[in-house]
Protein backbone atom coordinates (compact mmCIF):
# COMPACT_ATOMS: atom_id res chain seq x y z
CA UNK A 1 0.00 0.00 0.00
CA UNK A 2 2.82 2.37 0.93
CA UNK A 3 4.59 1.75 -2.38
CA UNK A 4 1.39 2.44 -4.31
CA UNK A 5 0.83 5.74 -2.50
CA UNK A 6 4.47 6.66 -3.01
CA UNK A 7 4.24 6.02 -6.74
CA UNK A 8 0.82 7.60 -7.32
CA UNK A 9 1.35 10.81 -5.33
CA UNK A 10 5.12 11.11 -5.77
CA UNK A 11 5.73 11.50 -2.04
CA UNK A 12 9.53 11.26 -2.04
CA UNK A 13 9.80 13.52 -5.05
CA UNK A 14 8.05 16.27 -3.10
CA UNK A 15 9.92 15.59 0.12
CA UNK A 16 7.04 14.19 2.13
CA UNK A 17 5.68 10.89 3.49
CA UNK A 18 2.37 9.25 4.39
CA UNK A 19 2.87 10.27 8.03
CA UNK A 20 3.54 13.91 7.14
CA UNK A 21 0.57 13.98 4.77
CA UNK A 22 -1.65 12.55 7.53
CA UNK A 23 -0.54 15.27 9.95
CA UNK A 24 -1.16 17.87 7.23
CA UNK A 25 -4.63 16.41 6.68
CA UNK A 26 -5.45 16.62 10.39
CA UNK A 27 -4.18 20.21 10.54
CA UNK A 28 -6.12 21.31 7.46
CA UNK A 29 -9.29 19.65 8.69
CA UNK A 30 -9.03 21.33 12.10
CA UNK A 31 -8.71 24.78 10.53
CA UNK A 32 -11.66 24.35 8.14
CA UNK A 33 -13.97 22.07 10.15
CA UNK A 34 -15.98 25.07 11.38
CA UNK A 35 -17.87 24.78 8.09
CA UNK A 36 -19.47 21.56 9.40
CA UNK A 37 -21.21 23.63 12.10
CA UNK A 38 -21.80 26.83 10.12
CA UNK A 39 -23.01 25.53 6.74
CA UNK A 40 -26.14 23.69 7.97
CA UNK A 41 -27.20 26.86 9.82
CA UNK A 42 -26.74 29.07 6.75
CA UNK A 43 -28.56 26.64 4.45
CA UNK A 44 -31.36 26.08 6.97
CA UNK A 45 -32.11 29.80 6.68
CA UNK A 46 -32.83 29.11 3.01
CA UNK A 47 -35.23 26.32 3.96
CA UNK A 48 -32.97 23.28 3.55
CA UNK A 49 -33.35 20.65 6.26
CA UNK A 50 -30.50 20.86 8.82
CA UNK A 51 -29.67 17.16 8.64
CA UNK A 52 -29.79 17.14 4.84
CA UNK A 53 -27.50 20.17 4.76
CA UNK A 54 -25.03 18.46 7.09
CA UNK A 55 -24.88 15.34 4.92
CA UNK A 56 -24.47 17.40 1.75
CA UNK A 57 -21.75 19.48 3.39
CA UNK A 58 -19.67 16.55 4.62
CA UNK A 59 -20.15 14.32 1.57
CA UNK A 60 -19.71 17.21 -0.88
CA UNK A 61 -16.52 18.29 0.88
CA UNK A 62 -15.23 14.72 0.83
CA UNK A 63 -15.98 14.22 -2.88
CA UNK A 64 -14.45 17.56 -3.85
CA UNK A 65 -11.32 16.94 -1.78
CA UNK A 66 -10.89 13.43 -3.18
CA UNK A 67 -11.20 14.71 -6.75
CA UNK A 68 -8.60 17.40 -6.06
CA UNK A 69 -6.26 14.84 -4.51
CA UNK A 70 -6.58 12.23 -7.25
CA UNK A 71 -6.94 14.45 -10.31
CA UNK A 72 -4.63 17.40 -9.55
CA UNK A 73 -2.44 15.93 -6.77
CA UNK A 74 -2.56 19.23 -4.90
CA UNK A 75 -2.54 19.54 -1.06
CA UNK A 76 -5.75 21.56 -1.21
CA UNK A 77 -9.02 20.53 0.43
CA UNK A 78 -12.48 21.60 -0.68
CA UNK A 79 -15.69 22.49 1.18
CA UNK A 80 -18.68 24.83 0.74
CA UNK A 81 -17.33 28.36 0.40
CA UNK A 82 -17.98 31.11 2.91
CA UNK A 83 -19.48 33.94 0.89
CA UNK A 84 -21.09 31.71 -1.70
CA UNK A 85 -23.23 30.11 1.01
CA UNK A 86 -24.46 33.51 2.21
CA UNK A 87 -25.16 34.56 -1.37
CA UNK A 88 -27.15 31.33 -1.72
CA UNK A 89 -29.35 31.84 1.35
CA UNK A 90 -29.59 35.57 1.89
CA UNK A 91 -29.52 36.89 -1.68
CA UNK A 92 -30.80 34.21 -4.06
CA UNK A 93 -33.44 32.71 -1.76
CA UNK A 94 -34.37 35.48 0.68
CA UNK A 95 -33.51 38.44 -1.54
CA UNK A 96 -34.55 37.30 -5.02
CA UNK A 97 -37.39 35.15 -3.77
CA UNK A 98 -36.26 31.97 -5.53
CA UNK A 99 -36.69 28.57 -3.89
CA UNK A 100 -33.71 26.71 -2.46
CA UNK A 101 -34.31 24.11 -5.15
CA UNK A 102 -33.82 26.81 -7.80
CA UNK A 103 -30.73 28.03 -5.95
CA UNK A 104 -29.25 24.52 -6.14
CA UNK A 105 -29.94 24.51 -9.89
CA UNK A 106 -28.11 27.83 -10.15
CA UNK A 107 -25.09 26.43 -8.30
CA UNK A 108 -25.14 23.34 -10.54
CA UNK A 109 -25.12 25.45 -13.72
CA UNK A 110 -22.30 27.63 -12.40
CA UNK A 111 -20.32 24.43 -11.78
CA UNK A 112 -21.02 23.19 -15.31
CA UNK A 113 -19.95 26.54 -16.80
CA UNK A 114 -16.82 26.52 -14.64
CA UNK A 115 -16.02 23.02 -15.92
CA UNK A 116 -16.38 24.22 -19.51
CA UNK A 117 -14.16 27.24 -18.88
CA UNK A 118 -11.52 24.96 -17.35
CA UNK A 119 -11.63 22.53 -20.27
CA UNK A 120 -11.58 25.06 -23.12
CA UNK A 121 -9.05 27.29 -21.32
CA UNK A 122 -11.14 30.47 -21.42
CA UNK A 123 -10.58 31.09 -17.73
CA UNK A 124 -7.69 33.52 -18.30
CA UNK A 125 -9.88 35.79 -20.43
CA UNK A 126 -12.67 35.74 -17.87
CA UNK A 127 -10.30 36.38 -14.96
CA UNK A 128 -8.51 39.21 -16.76
CA UNK A 129 -11.85 40.84 -17.59
CA UNK A 130 -12.61 41.56 -13.93
CA UNK A 131 -10.92 44.81 -12.79
CA UNK A 132 -8.78 44.31 -9.70
CA UNK A 133 -10.59 47.09 -7.83
CA UNK A 134 -13.91 45.24 -8.18
CA UNK A 135 -12.39 41.84 -7.48
CA UNK A 136 -10.79 43.07 -4.25
CA UNK A 137 -13.78 45.12 -3.14
CA UNK A 138 -16.19 42.22 -3.70
CA UNK A 139 -14.05 39.97 -1.49
CA UNK A 140 -13.87 42.72 1.15
CA UNK A 141 -17.61 43.38 0.96
CA UNK A 142 -18.43 39.72 1.44
CA UNK A 143 -16.15 39.67 4.48
CA UNK A 144 -17.97 42.67 5.95
CA UNK A 145 -21.31 41.02 5.17
CA UNK A 146 -20.36 37.79 6.93
CA UNK A 147 -19.13 39.81 9.92
CA UNK A 148 -22.42 41.72 10.05
CA UNK A 149 -24.36 38.44 10.00
CA UNK A 150 -22.14 37.12 12.80
CA UNK A 151 -22.69 40.24 14.90
CA UNK A 152 -26.46 39.95 14.46
CA UNK A 153 -26.55 36.21 15.15
CA UNK A 154 -24.43 36.72 18.27
CA UNK A 155 -26.79 39.37 19.60
CA UNK A 156 -23.98 41.92 19.88
CA UNK A 157 -25.93 43.92 17.31
CA UNK A 158 -29.67 43.81 16.75
CA UNK A 159 -31.99 45.46 14.24
CA UNK A 160 -34.22 48.16 15.75
CA UNK A 161 -37.84 47.24 15.02
CA UNK A 162 -38.79 50.90 14.65
CA UNK A 163 -35.96 52.39 12.60
CA UNK A 164 -34.89 49.08 10.99
CA UNK A 165 -31.30 50.17 11.62
CA UNK A 166 -28.66 48.19 13.54
CA UNK A 167 -28.00 49.10 17.16
CA UNK A 168 -26.16 47.65 20.15
CA UNK A 169 -27.81 44.44 21.33
CA UNK A 170 -28.75 43.30 24.82
CA UNK A 171 -25.18 42.66 25.93
CA UNK A 172 -26.33 41.72 29.43
CA UNK A 173 -27.86 38.50 28.12
CA UNK A 174 -25.96 35.30 28.87
CA UNK A 175 -26.08 34.24 25.20
CA UNK A 176 -24.50 37.51 24.08
CA UNK A 177 -21.82 37.35 26.76
CA UNK A 178 -20.92 33.83 25.59
CA UNK A 179 -20.54 35.17 22.04
CA UNK A 180 -18.28 37.99 23.24
CA UNK A 181 -16.11 35.64 25.30
CA UNK A 182 -15.94 33.17 22.41
CA UNK A 183 -14.94 35.95 20.03
CA UNK A 184 -12.07 37.16 22.21
CA UNK A 185 -10.98 33.59 22.92
CA UNK A 186 -10.69 32.87 19.18
CA UNK A 187 -8.88 36.17 18.62
CA UNK A 188 -6.33 35.35 21.34
CA UNK A 189 -5.73 31.88 19.87
CA UNK A 190 -5.23 33.38 16.41
CA UNK A 191 -2.86 36.01 17.81
CA UNK A 192 -0.79 33.20 19.31
CA UNK A 193 -0.97 31.35 15.95
CA UNK A 194 -2.47 28.21 17.46
CA UNK A 195 -3.63 25.70 14.84
CA UNK A 196 -7.37 25.12 14.68
CA UNK A 197 -8.15 28.35 16.54
CA UNK A 198 -11.69 28.63 15.21
CA UNK A 199 -12.55 25.00 15.99
CA UNK A 200 -11.04 25.29 19.49
CA UNK A 201 -13.04 28.49 19.98
CA UNK A 202 -16.26 26.73 18.98
CA UNK A 203 -15.49 23.94 21.48
CA UNK A 204 -14.83 26.56 24.19
CA UNK A 205 -18.16 28.31 23.51
CA UNK A 206 -19.98 24.97 23.47
CA UNK A 207 -18.59 23.97 26.88
CA UNK A 208 -19.41 27.42 28.27
CA UNK A 209 -22.97 27.22 26.92
CA UNK A 210 -23.46 23.80 28.50
CA UNK A 211 -22.08 24.91 31.87
CA UNK A 212 -24.31 28.00 31.95
CA UNK A 213 -27.39 26.05 30.86
CA UNK A 214 -27.87 27.97 27.60
CA UNK A 215 -27.98 24.69 25.66
CA UNK A 216 -28.66 21.13 26.77
CA UNK A 217 -27.25 17.97 25.25
CA UNK A 218 -29.77 15.19 24.80
CA UNK A 219 -29.12 11.89 23.12
CA UNK A 220 -26.05 9.81 22.22
CA UNK A 221 -22.80 11.33 21.02
CA UNK A 222 -22.69 9.06 17.97
CA UNK A 223 -25.69 9.02 15.62
CA UNK A 224 -26.30 9.59 11.92
CA UNK A 225 -28.10 12.77 10.81
CA UNK A 226 -31.89 12.89 10.92
CA UNK A 227 -33.31 14.02 7.58
CA UNK A 228 -36.93 15.17 7.44
CA UNK A 229 -36.75 16.55 3.89
CA UNK A 230 -33.96 15.32 1.57
CA UNK A 231 -32.07 17.82 -0.58
CA UNK A 232 -30.41 15.22 -2.84
CA UNK A 233 -31.22 15.80 -6.55
CA UNK A 234 -33.81 18.47 -5.70
CA UNK A 235 -32.72 20.90 -8.40
CA UNK A 236 -35.43 23.09 -9.96
CA UNK A 237 -34.76 24.64 -13.38
CA UNK A 238 -38.27 26.06 -13.88
CA UNK A 239 -37.02 29.64 -13.37
CA UNK A 240 -34.20 29.27 -15.90
CA UNK A 241 -35.45 32.15 -18.09
CA UNK A 242 -35.90 34.50 -15.13
CA UNK A 243 -33.27 37.24 -15.34
CA UNK A 244 -32.61 36.94 -11.60
CA UNK A 245 -31.80 33.26 -12.12
CA UNK A 246 -29.32 34.05 -14.89
CA UNK A 247 -27.67 36.90 -12.98
CA UNK A 248 -27.21 34.59 -9.99
CA UNK A 249 -25.49 31.98 -12.20
CA UNK A 250 -23.00 34.60 -13.41
CA UNK A 251 -22.34 35.88 -9.89
CA UNK A 252 -21.78 32.36 -8.55
CA UNK A 253 -19.45 31.63 -11.48
CA UNK A 254 -17.35 34.71 -10.84
CA UNK A 255 -17.21 34.11 -7.09
CA UNK A 256 -16.02 30.52 -7.37
CA UNK A 257 -13.63 31.34 -10.21
CA UNK A 258 -11.76 34.04 -8.33
CA UNK A 259 -11.92 32.20 -5.01
CA UNK A 260 -10.34 29.15 -6.60
CA UNK A 261 -7.65 31.00 -8.53
CA UNK A 262 -6.67 33.00 -5.45
CA UNK A 263 -6.46 29.87 -3.29
CA UNK A 264 -4.49 27.91 -5.89
CA UNK A 265 -1.94 30.69 -6.25
CA UNK A 266 -1.61 31.31 -2.51
CA UNK A 267 -1.39 27.69 -1.40
CA UNK A 268 0.57 26.65 -4.49
CA UNK A 269 3.29 29.20 -3.74
CA UNK A 270 3.47 28.09 -0.09
CA UNK A 271 3.80 24.45 -1.18
CA UNK A 272 6.52 25.23 -3.71
CA UNK A 273 4.36 24.08 -6.62
CA UNK A 274 4.84 27.20 -8.73
CA UNK A 275 7.24 26.64 -11.61
CA UNK A 276 10.12 28.87 -12.70
CA UNK A 277 7.80 30.44 -15.26
CA UNK A 278 5.50 31.55 -12.45
CA UNK A 279 2.77 29.14 -13.48
CA UNK A 280 1.12 26.31 -11.58
CA UNK A 281 1.52 22.86 -13.14
CA UNK A 282 -1.75 20.98 -13.67
CA UNK A 283 -3.68 24.19 -12.96
CA UNK A 284 -6.38 23.07 -15.41
CA UNK A 285 -6.92 19.87 -13.43
CA UNK A 286 -7.07 21.80 -10.16
CA UNK A 287 -9.68 24.19 -11.56
CA UNK A 288 -11.64 21.28 -13.02
CA UNK A 289 -11.54 19.55 -9.64
CA UNK A 290 -13.06 22.64 -8.06
CA UNK A 291 -15.71 22.86 -10.77
CA UNK A 292 -16.65 19.20 -10.37
CA UNK A 293 -16.81 19.67 -6.60
CA UNK A 294 -19.36 22.45 -7.08
CA UNK A 295 -21.37 20.38 -9.55
CA UNK A 296 -21.53 17.32 -7.30
CA UNK A 297 -22.18 19.50 -4.26
CA UNK A 298 -25.26 21.02 -5.89
CA UNK A 299 -26.60 17.55 -6.71
CA UNK A 300 -26.10 16.58 -3.07
CA UNK A 301 -27.86 19.70 -1.80
CA UNK A 302 -25.22 22.26 -0.80
CA UNK A 303 -23.90 25.57 -2.08
CA UNK A 304 -20.67 26.07 -4.02
CA UNK A 305 -17.88 23.67 -3.02
CA UNK A 306 -14.54 25.35 -3.51
CA UNK A 307 -10.84 25.25 -2.61
CA UNK A 308 -10.11 26.40 0.95
CA UNK A 309 -7.34 28.85 1.74
CA UNK A 310 -7.13 27.10 5.14
CA UNK A 311 -5.28 24.37 3.23
CA UNK A 312 -2.23 26.57 3.74
CA UNK A 313 -2.16 25.39 7.36
CA UNK A 314 -1.60 21.81 6.18
CA UNK A 315 1.09 22.96 3.78
CA UNK A 316 2.80 24.75 6.67
CA UNK A 317 3.31 21.41 8.46
CA UNK A 318 4.59 19.63 5.36
CA UNK A 319 1.61 18.71 3.17
CA UNK A 320 2.74 18.62 -0.45
CA UNK A 321 0.54 16.14 -2.36
CA UNK A 322 -3.03 15.12 -3.03
CA UNK A 323 -2.85 12.65 -0.16
CA UNK A 324 -3.50 15.54 2.25
CA UNK A 325 -7.04 16.29 0.95
CA UNK A 326 -7.73 12.54 0.81
CA UNK A 327 -7.20 12.40 4.57
CA UNK A 328 -9.33 15.54 4.99
CA UNK A 329 -12.12 13.82 3.05
CA UNK A 330 -11.95 10.86 5.42
CA UNK A 331 -12.38 13.15 8.44
CA UNK A 332 -15.40 14.86 6.85
CA UNK A 333 -17.09 11.48 6.36
CA UNK A 334 -16.33 10.42 9.94
CA UNK A 335 -17.93 13.68 11.14
CA UNK A 336 -21.31 12.45 9.90
CA UNK A 337 -21.41 10.04 12.83
CA UNK A 338 -21.50 12.93 15.30
CA UNK A 339 -24.77 14.55 14.20
CA UNK A 340 -26.08 15.14 17.78
CA UNK A 341 -22.97 17.18 18.58
CA UNK A 342 -23.28 19.23 15.38
CA UNK A 343 -26.97 19.82 16.11
CA UNK A 344 -26.10 21.00 19.62
CA UNK A 345 -23.46 23.40 18.34
CA UNK A 346 -25.41 24.77 15.39
CA UNK A 347 -28.98 24.54 16.61
CA UNK A 348 -29.21 28.06 18.00
CA UNK A 349 -31.10 29.41 21.02
CA UNK A 350 -34.59 30.85 20.55
CA UNK A 351 -34.82 33.99 22.70
CA UNK A 352 -38.38 34.77 21.66
CA UNK A 353 -40.63 33.59 18.82
CA UNK A 354 -38.77 34.25 15.57
CA UNK A 355 -35.64 35.59 17.26
CA UNK A 356 -32.81 33.04 17.41
CA UNK A 357 -29.23 33.63 18.54
CA UNK A 358 -26.21 31.45 17.74
CA UNK A 359 -23.77 32.14 20.59
CA UNK A 360 -21.55 29.16 19.73
CA UNK A 361 -20.98 29.67 15.99
CA UNK A 362 -21.54 33.43 15.53
CA UNK A 363 -18.02 34.35 16.76
CA UNK A 364 -16.60 32.12 14.01
CA UNK A 365 -18.46 34.16 11.39
CA UNK A 366 -17.07 37.41 12.80
CA UNK A 367 -13.53 36.03 12.75
CA UNK A 368 -13.84 34.53 9.25
CA UNK A 369 -15.31 37.81 7.98
CA UNK A 370 -12.38 39.75 9.41
CA UNK A 371 -9.98 37.45 7.58
CA UNK A 372 -11.71 38.15 4.27
CA UNK A 373 -11.24 41.95 4.22
CA UNK A 374 -7.49 41.78 3.59
CA UNK A 375 -7.87 42.53 -0.19
CA UNK A 376 -8.91 46.10 0.70
CA UNK A 377 -5.20 46.98 0.77
CA UNK A 378 -4.86 46.00 -2.90
CA UNK A 379 -7.23 48.71 -4.14
CA UNK A 380 -5.60 51.77 -5.69
CA UNK A 381 -7.08 54.47 -3.45
CA UNK A 382 -5.16 57.18 -5.32
CA UNK A 383 -7.24 56.59 -8.47
CA UNK A 384 -10.84 57.82 -7.98
CA UNK A 385 -12.07 55.72 -10.91
CA UNK A 386 -10.96 52.62 -9.00
CA UNK A 387 -11.50 53.80 -5.43
CA UNK A 388 -15.10 55.04 -5.76
CA UNK A 389 -16.54 51.89 -7.44
CA UNK A 390 -14.54 49.77 -5.00
CA UNK A 391 -15.86 51.71 -2.01
CA UNK A 392 -19.45 51.53 -3.27
CA UNK A 393 -19.12 47.78 -3.82
CA UNK A 394 -17.65 46.88 -0.43
CA UNK A 395 -20.24 48.95 1.43
CA UNK A 396 -23.10 48.07 -0.90
CA UNK A 397 -22.88 44.34 -0.13
CA UNK A 398 -23.42 44.51 3.66
CA UNK A 399 -25.67 47.60 3.67
CA UNK A 400 -28.10 46.21 1.07
CA UNK A 401 -27.82 42.81 2.77
CA UNK A 402 -27.29 41.44 -0.73
CA UNK A 403 -24.08 40.32 -2.42
CA UNK A 404 -25.70 40.55 -5.86
CA UNK A 405 -26.97 44.10 -5.32
CA UNK A 406 -23.58 45.20 -4.00
CA UNK A 407 -21.85 43.72 -7.04
CA UNK A 408 -24.42 45.34 -9.33
CA UNK A 409 -23.76 48.74 -7.74
CA UNK A 410 -20.04 48.16 -8.18
CA UNK A 411 -20.20 47.19 -11.85
CA UNK A 412 -22.59 50.01 -12.69
CA UNK A 413 -20.57 52.68 -10.87
CA UNK A 414 -17.32 51.37 -12.41
CA UNK A 415 -18.72 51.63 -15.93
CA UNK A 416 -20.21 55.10 -15.38
CA UNK A 417 -17.15 56.57 -13.63
CA UNK A 418 -14.72 55.15 -16.20
CA UNK A 419 -16.95 56.24 -19.09
CA UNK A 420 -17.50 59.82 -17.92
CA UNK A 421 -13.95 60.06 -16.59
CA UNK A 422 -12.55 59.53 -20.08
CA UNK A 423 -11.16 56.05 -19.32
CA UNK A 424 -13.34 54.11 -21.77
CA UNK A 425 -10.47 51.81 -22.78
CA UNK A 426 -10.63 50.24 -19.31
CA UNK A 427 -14.22 49.09 -19.88
CA UNK A 428 -13.97 45.69 -21.53
CA UNK A 429 -16.80 43.84 -23.27
CA UNK A 430 -17.54 41.47 -20.39
CA UNK A 431 -17.82 44.35 -17.90
CA UNK A 432 -20.14 46.21 -20.26
CA UNK A 433 -22.35 43.15 -20.80
CA UNK A 434 -22.61 42.45 -17.07
CA UNK A 435 -23.45 46.09 -16.35
CA UNK A 436 -26.26 45.98 -18.91
CA UNK A 437 -27.51 42.69 -17.44
CA UNK A 438 -27.61 44.18 -13.94
CA UNK A 439 -29.40 47.31 -15.18
CA UNK A 440 -31.88 45.19 -17.15
CA UNK A 441 -32.65 43.23 -13.99
CA UNK A 442 -33.51 46.39 -12.06
CA UNK A 443 -35.63 47.72 -14.92
CA UNK A 444 -37.44 44.38 -15.02
CA UNK A 445 -38.05 44.50 -11.25
CA UNK A 446 -39.34 48.09 -11.47
CA UNK A 447 -41.81 47.17 -14.22
CA UNK A 448 -43.17 44.08 -12.44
Amino acid sequence: MGNYLEKFFGLSERGTSVRVEFIAGVTTFMTMSYIIFVQPIVLSHAGIDFGAALIATCVGSAIGSIIMGLLANYPIALAPGMGENFFFSYTVVKGMGLSWQSALAIVFLSGVLFSILSLVKLREAVIDAMPSCLRNSIATGIGLFITLIGLIQSGIIKINSGTHLPQLGDIHRTEVLISILGLFFMAILLARRIKGSILIGIIFSTILSLLLGVVKFEGPVISLPEVKEPAFLKLDFSNFFDISFQVAVLVFLYMVLFDTVGTLIGVGQAAGLVGKDGKLPRAEKALLSDALGTTFGALLGTSTVTAYIESASGVAVGGRTGLTPIFVALFFLISLLFYPVVKLVGGGVEIQPGYVLYPITAPALIIVGSMMVKPITNINWEDPTDAIPGFITMLGIPLTFSIADGIALGFTSYTIVKLLGGRTKEINLIILILTLVFLARYVFIALK
